[in-house]
């Protein structure tokens, strides 16, 4: 009410001086005429009475508009302004209507171009694979340090094109999230093979202890997470040992023995683009790997966190717990 008083008195102003300038013209007549000055002042103290009253009137009617109009937003409609007539409404509710419609072709036109851009690199996305299955075929009887390399560097290549759908499926309606009971051990074994030939490139150990565990998730895009996150912990460790074990039921961690992360840098690394020191130095990080997997963790009910000292490794937490959903 005080944000809308004091403008509101400001524009009734000009209405009040004239109202004051009238009965002191009255008031000079009737004194220079010798008129008793009391057939004056009533009549302007009864005026002056209904004034206050119609002015209150106004000024809560004027408020209650105010209120209205602030509150229009994204779900604005036309009929919120139905119960105002005159021309000033009129005019507001054109104005706003011709805004509405603005506001919606601009949303249209945007929504078509995000569209089209979403359908064309999902389309690249999948044409791109023939290729890289076709390189893939031609390294497939060759072994030497030259192929095993190559198909280092082509995984690497899958698992770049696998993260530009998995971002562009992301906020999709049509995301194939399928709930069953799966055998965690599985896909884990499945996750890790990817990786055989940069384990032994690299010289690195892999412990790799049983979990014995079933859960309920999405198989498919657990895998995803978990290769990207050996992805991370591969890429980050030069000597040493990456392990992969479950401290206590529901929870897999992944611990490596490489260069850590700051301090300053771990509360944020789960935020979209954020690199971090690591991520500066390294020319091709792009800051989406843990970002996807914390999102795709979360839409299927799971969390991930991650403890690390520089220097002395990283250590991912997978709390796979949900509540109880019925198997499919």
């Amino acid at each position: 009410m005080k944000n809308i008083l004091k403008p509101y008195i400001k524009e009734k102003l000009p209405a009040v001086i004239m109202f004051l300038v009238s009965c002191c013209i009255f008031a000079a007549v009737f004194y220079l005429y010798g008129l008793p000055m009391a057939a004056v002042a009533y009549p302007a103290l009864i005026c002056t009475v209904l004034w206050i009253i119609y002015s209150l009137c106004c000024c809560h009617k004027a408020f209650e508009k105010h209120k209205i109009l602030s509150s229009i937003t994204d779900a604005l409609t036309e009929d919120m302004l139905s119960g105002f007539s005159g021309i000033d409404d009129e005019d507001y509710r054109r104005i706003i209507c011709l805004l509405m419609e603005a506001r919606i072709k601009q949303e249209n036109a945007a929504y078509h171009k995000y569209s089209d851009m979403i359908d064309y690199y999902t389309l690249w996305a999948h044409q791109i694979k023939t290729p890289i299955a076709a390189m893939r075929l031609t390294l497939q009887n060759e072994d030497s340090p030259v192929s095993r390399r190559l198909k280092s560097d082509l995984s690497r290549i899958e698992r770049y094109v696998e993260m530009v759908l998995a971002y562009l499926r992301l906020d999709s309606s049509s995301t194939d999230y399928v709930l069953r009971e799966c055998e965690l051990d599985k896909v884990i074994r499945s996750a890790v093979k990817k990786f055989s030939g940069e384990f032994i490139d690299r010289h690195l150990s892999l412990d790799l202890k049983p979990t014995n565990t079933k859960i309920l998730t999405d198989e498919k895009w657990l895998s995803f997470v978990l290769e990207q996150l050996i992805s991370n912990a591969l890429k980050y460790t030069s000597e040493g040992r990456i392990s992969i074990y479950s401290d206590v039921p529901d929870h897999l961690c992944i611990s490596d023995t490489g260069i850590g992360i700051a301090a300053e840098d771990l509360p944020r690394i789960f935020e979209k683009g954020y690199t971090g020191y690591n991520g500066r130095n390294d020319k091709h990080a792009s800051g989406l790997g843990l970002y996807l997997c914390r999102r795709i963790l979360n839409n299927l009910g799971h969390t991930l966190t991650a403890q690390s000292e520089p220097g002395k490794g990283t250590t991912m937490v997978l709390d796979l717990s949900r509540k109880k959903l019925s198997v499919e």
